[in-house]
Protein backbone atom coordinates (compact mmCIF):
# COMPACT_ATOMS: atom_id res chain seq x y z
CA UNK A 1 0.00 0.00 0.00
CA UNK A 2 1.37 3.63 -1.02
CA UNK A 3 2.00 5.49 1.83
CA UNK A 4 1.52 9.05 2.83
CA UNK A 5 3.21 12.39 3.48
CA UNK A 6 2.57 13.83 7.13
CA UNK A 7 3.36 16.95 8.37
CA UNK A 8 5.38 17.40 11.37
CA UNK A 9 3.24 17.99 15.04
CA UNK A 10 -0.18 18.01 13.37
CA UNK A 11 -2.80 14.56 13.57
CA UNK A 12 -4.34 13.92 10.61
CA UNK A 13 -3.94 17.48 8.86
CA UNK A 14 -3.00 18.92 5.70
CA UNK A 15 -0.08 16.87 4.45
CA UNK A 16 2.76 19.27 3.59
CA UNK A 17 5.98 18.39 2.28
CA UNK A 18 9.12 19.60 4.08
CA UNK A 19 12.12 19.36 1.69
CA UNK A 20 14.38 22.19 2.89
CA UNK A 21 18.46 22.31 2.87
CA UNK A 22 18.95 23.57 6.40
CA UNK A 23 19.57 20.55 7.86
CA UNK A 24 21.87 19.23 5.38
CA UNK A 25 24.97 19.89 7.06
CA UNK A 26 24.05 18.27 10.23
CA UNK A 27 23.20 15.15 8.16
CA UNK A 28 26.58 14.70 6.70
CA UNK A 29 28.36 15.11 10.46
CA UNK A 30 31.07 12.28 11.08
CA UNK A 31 29.28 9.38 12.86
CA UNK A 32 32.48 9.08 14.86
CA UNK A 33 34.01 11.13 17.10
CA UNK A 34 32.51 14.55 15.62
CA UNK A 35 29.21 12.48 16.58
CA UNK A 36 30.16 12.04 20.30
CA UNK A 37 31.42 15.53 20.67
CA UNK A 38 27.78 17.00 19.31
CA UNK A 39 26.47 14.62 21.60
CA UNK A 40 28.49 15.88 24.66
CA UNK A 41 27.18 19.66 23.63
CA UNK A 42 23.35 18.71 23.43
CA UNK A 43 23.53 17.04 27.01
CA UNK A 44 25.65 20.33 28.17
CA UNK A 45 23.52 22.65 26.69
CA UNK A 46 20.22 20.63 27.95
CA UNK A 47 16.78 19.13 26.99
CA UNK A 48 16.06 22.79 24.98
CA UNK A 49 18.76 22.24 22.65
CA UNK A 50 17.40 18.91 22.33
CA UNK A 51 13.75 19.82 20.79
CA UNK A 52 15.29 22.09 18.85
CA UNK A 53 17.82 20.23 17.06
CA UNK A 54 15.03 17.72 16.27
CA UNK A 55 12.84 20.11 15.40
CA UNK A 56 15.84 21.69 12.83
CA UNK A 57 15.86 17.75 11.55
CA UNK A 58 12.57 17.74 11.08
CA UNK A 59 12.95 19.53 8.12
CA UNK A 60 14.70 17.63 6.58
CA UNK A 61 12.42 14.86 4.65
CA UNK A 62 9.00 14.32 4.64
CA UNK A 63 7.07 12.00 7.17
CA UNK A 64 5.94 8.79 5.34
CA UNK A 65 2.75 6.49 6.85
CA UNK A 66 0.12 4.30 6.02
CA UNK A 67 -3.30 6.22 4.33
CA UNK A 68 -5.55 4.46 6.28
CA UNK A 69 -4.14 6.69 9.39
CA UNK A 70 -6.00 9.64 7.63
CA UNK A 71 -9.21 8.22 7.51
CA UNK A 72 -12.07 10.74 9.28
CA UNK A 73 -13.00 7.78 10.82
CA UNK A 74 -9.68 6.92 12.36
CA UNK A 75 -8.93 10.48 13.16
CA UNK A 76 -12.68 10.65 15.36
CA UNK A 77 -11.60 7.61 16.59
CA UNK A 78 -8.02 8.78 18.07
CA UNK A 79 -10.04 12.09 19.37
CA UNK A 80 -11.97 10.41 21.48
CA UNK A 81 -8.44 7.47 22.50
CA UNK A 82 -6.67 10.63 23.92
CA UNK A 83 -9.58 11.92 25.72
CA UNK A 84 -9.69 8.62 27.44
CA UNK A 85 -13.11 8.04 26.09
CA UNK A 86 -12.20 4.67 25.72
CA UNK A 87 -15.99 2.75 24.79
CA UNK A 88 -16.06 5.69 22.11
CA UNK A 89 -13.02 5.12 20.98
CA UNK A 90 -13.47 0.93 20.27
CA UNK A 91 -16.35 1.70 19.06
CA UNK A 92 -15.33 3.34 15.96
CA UNK A 93 -12.56 1.45 15.72
CA UNK A 94 -14.67 -1.35 15.14
CA UNK A 95 -15.99 -0.19 12.50
CA UNK A 96 -13.32 0.83 11.16
CA UNK A 97 -11.70 -2.93 11.41
CA UNK A 98 -15.28 -4.30 9.75
CA UNK A 99 -15.13 -2.17 6.85
CA UNK A 100 -11.36 -3.36 6.17
CA UNK A 101 -11.73 -6.73 6.90
CA UNK A 102 -8.25 -8.31 6.59
CA UNK A 103 -6.18 -5.43 7.04
CA UNK A 104 -3.55 -5.47 9.99
CA UNK A 105 -3.54 -1.97 10.74
CA UNK A 106 -7.17 -1.60 11.13
CA UNK A 107 -7.17 -4.67 13.39
CA UNK A 108 -3.96 -3.27 15.24
CA UNK A 109 -5.88 -0.33 15.85
CA UNK A 110 -8.83 -1.86 17.50
CA UNK A 111 -6.09 -4.04 19.73
CA UNK A 112 -4.59 -0.75 20.77
CA UNK A 113 -8.28 0.95 22.53
CA UNK A 114 -9.28 -2.06 23.92
CA UNK A 115 -5.86 -2.68 25.27
CA UNK A 116 -5.60 0.40 27.29
CA UNK A 117 -8.88 0.66 27.73
CA UNK A 118 -8.35 -2.50 30.21
CA UNK A 119 -4.95 -1.15 31.47
CA UNK A 120 -7.26 1.99 32.27
CA UNK A 121 -10.17 -0.18 34.07
CA UNK A 122 -6.90 -1.92 36.37
CA UNK A 123 -5.39 1.58 37.41
CA UNK A 124 -2.22 0.64 35.11
CA UNK A 125 -1.80 3.40 33.67
CA UNK A 126 -0.48 4.87 36.96
CA UNK A 127 2.63 6.36 36.02
CA UNK A 128 3.97 6.10 39.72
CA UNK A 129 3.63 2.45 39.58
CA UNK A 130 6.37 2.37 37.19
CA UNK A 131 8.80 5.58 37.94
CA UNK A 132 11.23 2.82 39.89
CA UNK A 133 11.76 -0.27 39.63
CA UNK A 134 9.74 -2.23 42.36
CA UNK A 135 7.31 -2.88 40.00
CA UNK A 136 9.81 -5.28 37.85
CA UNK A 137 10.64 -7.41 41.25
CA UNK A 138 8.09 -7.59 43.30
CA UNK A 139 4.71 -9.63 43.50
CA UNK A 140 1.53 -7.89 42.77
CA UNK A 141 -2.38 -7.76 42.87
CA UNK A 142 -3.68 -7.56 39.53
CA UNK A 143 -7.38 -8.86 38.88
CA UNK A 144 -7.20 -10.14 34.93
CA UNK A 145 -10.51 -10.58 33.20
CA UNK A 146 -10.57 -13.72 31.12
CA UNK A 147 -12.51 -12.52 28.65
CA UNK A 148 -11.01 -9.12 27.69
CA UNK A 149 -7.51 -11.23 28.04
CA UNK A 150 -9.30 -13.74 25.60
CA UNK A 151 -10.00 -10.60 23.18
CA UNK A 152 -6.82 -9.06 23.49
CA UNK A 153 -4.71 -11.47 22.52
CA UNK A 154 -7.26 -12.92 19.83
CA UNK A 155 -7.13 -9.62 17.88
CA UNK A 156 -3.25 -9.41 18.50
CA UNK A 157 -2.73 -12.81 16.91
CA UNK A 158 -5.34 -11.58 14.45
CA UNK A 159 -3.01 -8.80 13.19
CA UNK A 160 0.51 -10.69 13.26
CA UNK A 161 -1.90 -13.46 11.23
CA UNK A 162 -2.78 -10.71 8.57
CA UNK A 163 0.57 -9.00 8.43
CA UNK A 164 1.76 -11.85 7.78
CA UNK A 165 -0.25 -13.07 4.82
CA UNK A 166 0.69 -10.06 2.91
CA UNK A 167 4.39 -10.27 3.87
CA UNK A 168 4.36 -13.88 2.63
CA UNK A 169 3.59 -12.53 -0.24
CA UNK A 170 5.80 -8.92 -0.68
CA UNK A 171 8.42 -9.19 2.21
CA UNK A 172 9.43 -5.54 2.02
CA UNK A 173 5.69 -4.58 2.46
CA UNK A 174 6.51 -1.44 5.07
CA UNK A 175 2.85 -1.28 6.16
CA UNK A 176 2.09 -4.85 7.02
CA UNK A 177 5.84 -4.97 9.01
CA UNK A 178 5.09 -1.82 10.66
CA UNK A 179 1.44 -3.25 11.74
CA UNK A 180 2.97 -6.40 12.72
CA UNK A 181 5.42 -4.51 14.95
CA UNK A 182 2.55 -2.61 16.33
CA UNK A 183 0.74 -5.68 17.25
CA UNK A 184 3.57 -7.70 18.95
CA UNK A 185 4.72 -4.81 20.94
CA UNK A 186 0.97 -4.21 22.27
CA UNK A 187 0.97 -8.23 23.37
CA UNK A 188 3.81 -7.99 24.90
CA UNK A 189 2.67 -4.56 27.03
CA UNK A 190 -0.70 -6.74 28.06
CA UNK A 191 1.68 -9.64 29.10
CA UNK A 192 4.54 -7.80 30.68
CA UNK A 193 1.56 -5.56 32.48
CA UNK A 194 -1.14 -7.64 33.17
CA UNK A 195 0.52 -11.07 33.30
CA UNK A 196 4.03 -10.02 33.97
CA UNK A 197 5.25 -12.64 31.86
CA UNK A 198 8.25 -10.83 31.32
CA UNK A 199 10.24 -13.45 29.17
CA UNK A 200 7.80 -14.01 26.62
CA UNK A 201 7.29 -10.26 26.94
CA UNK A 202 10.96 -9.71 26.24
CA UNK A 203 10.81 -12.09 23.29
CA UNK A 204 7.90 -9.90 21.71
CA UNK A 205 9.68 -6.89 22.32
CA UNK A 206 12.79 -8.12 20.51
CA UNK A 207 10.47 -9.41 17.12
CA UNK A 208 8.63 -5.67 17.38
CA UNK A 209 12.37 -4.05 17.36
CA UNK A 210 13.33 -6.35 14.79
CA UNK A 211 10.18 -5.52 12.26
CA UNK A 212 10.24 -1.70 13.29
CA UNK A 213 14.12 -1.74 12.28
CA UNK A 214 13.66 -3.38 9.33
CA UNK A 215 10.66 -0.53 8.53
CA UNK A 216 13.02 2.21 8.96
CA UNK A 217 15.87 0.37 6.57
CA UNK A 218 13.75 0.21 3.82
CA UNK A 219 11.64 3.93 4.49
CA UNK A 220 14.01 5.92 7.26
CA UNK A 221 10.84 8.28 7.09
CA UNK A 222 8.52 6.17 8.20
CA UNK A 223 9.03 8.18 11.50
CA UNK A 224 6.31 5.99 14.21
CA UNK A 225 8.37 3.43 13.69
CA UNK A 226 11.18 5.04 15.43
CA UNK A 227 8.56 4.66 19.00
CA UNK A 228 9.49 0.94 19.73
CA UNK A 229 13.02 0.96 18.47
CA UNK A 230 13.78 4.20 20.56
CA UNK A 231 11.94 2.57 23.67
CA UNK A 232 14.10 -0.79 22.96
CA UNK A 233 17.78 1.83 22.72
CA UNK A 234 16.85 3.22 25.94
CA UNK A 235 15.75 0.41 27.87
CA UNK A 236 18.85 -1.49 26.63
CA UNK A 237 21.00 1.43 27.36
CA UNK A 238 19.36 2.11 30.76
CA UNK A 239 20.64 -1.42 32.42
CA UNK A 240 23.07 -1.91 34.74
CA UNK A 241 26.80 -2.60 33.09
CA UNK A 242 27.46 -5.78 33.99
CA UNK A 243 24.47 -6.83 32.55
CA UNK A 244 24.45 -4.96 29.37
CA UNK A 245 28.18 -6.49 29.14
CA UNK A 246 26.61 -10.41 29.00
CA UNK A 247 23.78 -9.21 26.64
CA UNK A 248 26.32 -7.47 24.31
CA UNK A 249 27.80 -10.65 23.59
CA UNK A 250 24.34 -11.72 22.43
CA UNK A 251 24.41 -9.15 19.84
CA UNK A 252 21.58 -6.71 22.52
CA UNK A 253 23.06 -3.38 22.37
CA UNK A 254 21.19 0.33 23.07
CA UNK A 255 22.12 3.61 23.71
CA UNK A 256 19.83 6.15 25.90
CA UNK A 257 20.68 9.03 24.20
CA UNK A 258 20.07 7.71 20.88
CA UNK A 259 16.66 6.46 21.93
CA UNK A 260 15.73 9.59 23.66
CA UNK A 261 16.60 11.24 20.35
CA UNK A 262 14.53 8.35 18.43
CA UNK A 263 11.64 9.26 20.77
CA UNK A 264 11.56 13.26 20.00
CA UNK A 265 11.55 12.62 16.78
CA UNK A 266 8.61 10.09 16.64
CA UNK A 267 6.87 12.86 19.36
CA UNK A 268 7.30 15.89 16.84
CA UNK A 269 6.67 14.47 13.44
CA UNK A 270 4.97 10.91 14.32
CA UNK A 271 1.57 10.52 12.93
CA UNK A 272 -0.27 7.82 15.26
CA UNK A 273 3.02 7.53 17.64
CA UNK A 274 3.41 10.89 18.98
CA UNK A 275 1.69 11.09 21.58
CA UNK A 276 2.87 7.41 22.87
CA UNK A 277 6.18 8.68 21.70
CA UNK A 278 6.38 12.06 24.38
CA UNK A 279 4.27 10.28 27.25
CA UNK A 280 7.19 7.49 27.03
CA UNK A 281 9.51 10.53 27.19
CA UNK A 282 7.93 12.16 30.09
CA UNK A 283 8.07 8.17 32.29
CA UNK A 284 11.94 8.24 30.81
CA UNK A 285 12.82 11.19 32.24
CA UNK A 286 10.99 11.11 35.29
CA UNK A 287 12.94 8.00 36.28
CA UNK A 288 15.88 10.00 35.71
CA UNK A 289 14.62 12.56 37.95
CA UNK A 290 14.70 15.16 35.09
CA UNK A 291 11.44 16.50 36.20
CA UNK A 292 11.35 20.21 34.65
CA UNK A 293 11.78 18.18 31.28
CA UNK A 294 9.29 16.05 31.72
CA UNK A 295 6.73 18.70 32.81
CA UNK A 296 7.46 20.82 29.68
CA UNK A 297 6.85 17.41 27.73
CA UNK A 298 3.53 16.50 29.27
CA UNK A 299 2.47 20.21 29.31
CA UNK A 300 2.79 20.11 25.39
CA UNK A 301 0.54 16.90 25.63
CA UNK A 302 -1.97 18.38 27.92
CA UNK A 303 -2.10 21.68 25.27
CA UNK A 304 -3.38 19.33 22.72
CA UNK A 305 -5.43 17.37 25.24
CA UNK A 306 -6.92 19.18 27.84
CA UNK A 307 -9.23 16.88 29.02
CA UNK A 308 -6.98 14.13 29.23
CA UNK A 309 -7.59 12.95 32.87
CA UNK A 310 -4.11 11.19 32.63
CA UNK A 311 -2.03 14.34 31.13
CA UNK A 312 -3.71 16.38 34.18
CA UNK A 313 -2.31 13.69 36.32
CA UNK A 314 0.72 13.48 35.16
CA UNK A 315 1.85 17.05 35.38
CA UNK A 316 0.69 16.89 39.64
CA UNK A 317 2.53 13.65 39.94
CA UNK A 318 5.59 15.37 38.04
CA UNK A 319 5.19 18.64 40.35
CA UNK A 320 4.94 16.72 43.12
CA UNK A 321 8.28 14.07 42.36
CA UNK A 322 10.15 17.72 41.60
CA UNK A 323 9.77 19.11 45.20
CA UNK A 324 7.03 21.86 44.52
CA UNK A 325 5.21 20.77 48.03
CA UNK A 326 1.86 22.45 48.12
CA UNK A 327 1.67 23.67 44.50
CA UNK A 328 1.41 19.87 44.26
CA UNK A 329 -1.44 19.63 46.89
CA UNK A 330 -3.05 22.03 44.50
CA UNK A 331 -2.65 20.47 41.30
CA UNK A 332 -4.29 17.52 43.15
CA UNK A 333 -7.19 18.54 44.56
CA UNK A 334 -8.26 20.89 41.23
CA UNK A 335 -8.15 17.38 39.46
CA UNK A 336 -10.50 16.09 42.07
CA UNK A 337 -12.78 19.57 41.66
CA UNK A 338 -12.34 19.47 37.78
CA UNK A 339 -13.70 15.98 38.07
CA UNK A 340 -16.44 16.59 39.77
CA UNK A 341 -18.47 18.86 37.00
CA UNK A 342 -20.18 17.20 34.78
CA UNK A 343 -19.01 16.24 31.38
CA UNK A 344 -15.34 17.62 32.50
CA UNK A 345 -13.30 14.23 31.97
CA UNK A 346 -14.91 11.33 29.90
CA UNK A 347 -14.02 9.50 33.23
CA UNK A 348 -12.12 9.68 36.44
CA UNK A 349 -10.04 7.31 38.13
CA UNK A 350 -10.36 9.40 40.94
CA UNK A 351 -8.28 7.02 43.09
CA UNK A 352 -5.27 7.97 41.13
CA UNK A 353 -5.76 11.72 41.99
CA UNK A 354 -6.09 10.53 45.56
CA UNK A 355 -2.96 8.58 45.90
CA UNK A 356 -0.98 11.28 44.37
CA UNK A 357 -2.45 13.78 46.62
CA UNK A 358 -1.36 11.30 49.91
CA UNK A 359 1.99 11.46 48.49
CA UNK A 360 2.16 15.47 48.10
CA UNK A 361 1.04 15.65 51.30
CA UNK A 362 2.70 13.10 53.44
CA UNK A 363 5.99 15.00 51.75
CA UNK A 364 4.88 18.19 53.68
CA UNK A 365 4.76 15.90 56.70
CA UNK A 366 0.64 16.52 56.87
CA UNK A 367 0.36 13.00 58.36
CA UNK A 368 -3.52 12.90 58.89
CA UNK A 369 -4.44 14.92 55.41
CA UNK A 370 -2.15 12.26 53.90
CA UNK A 371 -3.86 9.22 55.34
CA UNK A 372 -7.40 10.38 54.51
CA UNK A 373 -6.16 10.90 51.03
CA UNK A 374 -4.79 7.44 50.88
CA UNK A 375 -8.00 5.87 52.47
CA UNK A 376 -10.29 7.50 49.95
CA UNK A 377 -7.69 5.95 47.24
CA UNK A 378 -8.46 2.82 48.50
CA UNK A 379 -12.10 2.90 48.63
CA UNK A 380 -12.70 4.63 45.22
CA UNK A 381 -15.23 2.45 43.58
CA UNK A 382 -13.62 0.24 41.27
CA UNK A 383 -9.64 1.10 42.61
CA UNK A 384 -7.64 -1.48 41.14
CA UNK A 385 -6.51 -4.18 43.34
CA UNK A 386 -2.88 -3.31 43.33
CA UNK A 387 -3.35 0.32 44.16
CA UNK A 388 -5.69 0.15 47.01
CA UNK A 389 -2.95 -2.55 48.80
CA UNK A 390 -0.67 0.31 48.05
CA UNK A 391 -2.88 2.74 49.64
CA UNK A 392 -3.96 0.92 52.07
CA UNK A 393 -0.09 0.46 53.39
CA UNK A 394 0.63 4.29 52.74
CA UNK A 395 -2.41 5.17 55.20
CA UNK A 396 -1.04 2.53 57.79
CA UNK A 397 1.84 4.71 57.75
CA UNK A 398 1.29 8.05 57.84
CA UNK A 399 -0.62 6.94 60.56
CA UNK A 400 2.44 5.18 62.10
CA UNK A 401 4.55 7.96 61.97
CA UNK A 402 1.47 10.65 63.46
CA UNK A 403 1.65 8.08 66.67
CA UNK A 404 -2.21 6.37 65.42
CA UNK A 405 -0.81 2.90 66.36
CA UNK A 406 -4.46 1.56 66.30
CA UNK A 407 -5.73 3.04 62.98
CA UNK A 408 -2.26 1.97 62.00
CA UNK A 409 -3.00 -1.46 62.47
CA UNK A 410 -6.47 -1.59 61.03
CA UNK A 411 -4.87 -0.42 57.46
CA UNK A 412 -2.16 -2.42 57.44
CA UNK A 413 -4.70 -5.57 57.84
CA UNK A 414 -6.81 -4.38 55.62
CA UNK A 415 -3.85 -4.21 52.81
CA UNK A 416 -2.92 -7.86 53.83
CA UNK A 417 -6.55 -9.02 53.23
CA UNK A 418 -7.10 -7.17 49.75
CA UNK A 419 -3.39 -9.16 48.79
CA UNK A 420 -1.85 -12.13 51.52
CA UNK A 421 0.34 -12.99 48.32
CA UNK A 422 1.81 -9.44 47.71
CA UNK A 423 5.11 -7.81 48.18
CA UNK A 424 3.28 -4.81 49.89
CA UNK A 425 1.42 -7.31 52.43
CA UNK A 426 4.58 -8.65 53.47
CA UNK A 427 5.53 -5.04 54.12
CA UNK A 428 2.61 -4.46 55.96
CA UNK A 429 3.19 -8.29 58.23
CA UNK A 430 6.73 -6.49 59.11
CA UNK A 431 4.85 -3.28 60.04
CA UNK A 432 1.66 -5.09 62.35
CA UNK A 433 5.21 -6.44 63.82
CA UNK A 434 7.26 -3.20 64.46
CA UNK A 435 5.81 0.20 64.47
CA UNK A 436 6.57 2.46 61.20
CA UNK A 437 8.57 5.61 62.29
CA UNK A 438 9.66 6.69 58.46
CA UNK A 439 12.58 6.51 56.34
Amino acid sequence: MQRTPHSPQTSGGPRIRYHEDCCDRSARIDRGGELGAVLNWIRACGWAIVLLTAAILACASEVHTNPLNYDPLVREAYEHFYNLDYPGAVERFERFHSAHPGDPQGTAQLLDAVLFQELYRLDLLDTTFYANDGFLTGRHATEEDPKTRDRILGLADEAIQEANWRLDRNSNDIDALYARAWARSLKCTYLAMVERSFGAGFRLAMKAKDDDVRVLQLDPDYVDAKLVVGVYEYVVGALPWPFKLLIGFAGITGSKPRGLEMLTDAGNRGVIASIEARTTMALFLRREARYKEAILVVRSLKKQYPRDYLFCLEEANLRKDAGEGMAAVSAYQEIIANSARPGYFAEARLELAYFGLGDAQRGQRHFVEAAQAYEQAAWTKNVGPELKIRSLLAAGECHDTNGERQLAVRDYQMAIDAGPNTTRADTARRRLRIPYRGA
